[in-house]
């Protein structure tokens, strides 16, 4: 008998962790697993190390993780579009939860369609996320993706109606749970049975939820046209000003420092006691101006009252000034 070839959207998270179980279960079923490496993972360096960890655990198992990224090319691109024009909206912050859902799933399908996979699956939980794992909200996300009622999740599945594989007796539905909430209990009731022991906490994984990120990501979409990954990733560091068409990053410890340090741009520091400040922009719109608040800026952060910068001594920016360039 050929086995039943299920595609799983895997992330660092205990969900999927658990619905990989819980798929396992199934007789002659043959998992393989797709991390989707998103640009606005709040901790992607951590990310990317536990799941190679993880990797490795799934293949002592005969079981493939595909790993996509979109942090370059063409899905970077497509990703960042949904970013500045999502389809069906924002949550608290510039999350287009729906979208990104969406998005995944459709790239999913490709891949299932590439490896012969008879069914996706995910980790998701009911009424766990307040925009995307709402009843109403899953519906929509299967009818957009190209997935209505194809769309297996384990750890739901007997609160949301059959799928096709369900109902031709692929999948036993018996075997299947009926989580919802956003209460982790269940899920770490499952982890112990299991014996899974490590696992990342459910918060924090999307800097796209975190206002303050945001409101340094709405100045780069309004300000520049092209944006890569680099310019991402200085988002996610620094103190951001700016100063018309130029942007000021300044730097928060030496680590941050030594980031900076390898930009393109010009870079102002007052001394060994003092941030390294990143000015961003084009040579036209660095004026002497925009220098000198920089310096100002860099004085500010320092451990000087004063210092020379530019061939000039610099005082400190006051406060007044700090929180009106502040983005």
């Amino acid at each position: 008998m050929k086995k039943l070839k299920i595609l799983l959207l895997f992330s660092t998270g205990l969900d999927s962790l658990l619905a990989e179980r819980l798929l396992q279960e199934q007789k002659q079923c043959e998992i393989q697993a797709v991390f989707f490496d998103l640009p606005f993972l709040a901790k992607r360096d951590d990310n990317l190390k536990n799941i190679k960890k993880i990797a490795k655990k799934l293949a002592k198992k005969h079981l493939l993780l595909h790993i996509m990224n979109c942090k370059k090319g063409k899905l970077f691109r497509e990703y960042l579009q949904i970013i500045k024009k999502p389809k069906f909206g924002y949550g608290n912050a510039l999350n287009p939860c729906i979208d990104c859902r969406i998005f995944m799933l459709k790239k999913a399908k490709q891949l299932a369609k590439k490896i012969s996979a008879d069914i996706i699956a995910t980790g998701e939980v009911l009424n766990e996320r307040p925009m995307s794992q709402r009843k109403q909200a899953m519906f929509l996300i299967e009818k957009e993706a190209g997935l209505e009622r194809k769309l297996l999740r384990p750890l739901s599945a007997k609160l949301l109606p059959e799928t096709e594989a369900e109902k031709k007796g692929l999948i036993d539905r018996n075997k299947l749970l009926a989580i919802s909430g956003r209460s982790r209990k269940p899920q770490m009731q499952l982890a112990k049975k299991y014996k899974i022991e490590k696992y990342p906490t459910p918060a924090g994984g999307c800097l796209l939820c975190e206002k303050e990120f945001c409101k340094k990501l709405a100045d780069l979409l309004k300000y520049e046209k092209k944006i890569s990954m680099n310019d991402i990733n200085l988002l996610k560091i620094g103190r951001h000003f700016r100063i018309g068409k130029c942007k000021l990053v300044v730097g928060k410890n030496e680590q941050e420092n030594k980031i900076l340090e390898r930009q393109k741009g010009i870079k102002i520091s007052a001394g060994k006691k003092s941030p390294t400040t990143l000015i961003i922009g084009k040579k036209k719109d660095i004026t002497n101006e925009v220098k000198n608040l920089a310096a100002a800026l860099t004085v500010r952060y320092s451990d000087y009252k004063k210092a020379k910068i530019f061939g000039k001594i610099v005082k400190p920016v006051n406060k007044k000034q700090l929180e009106k360039l502040r983005i």
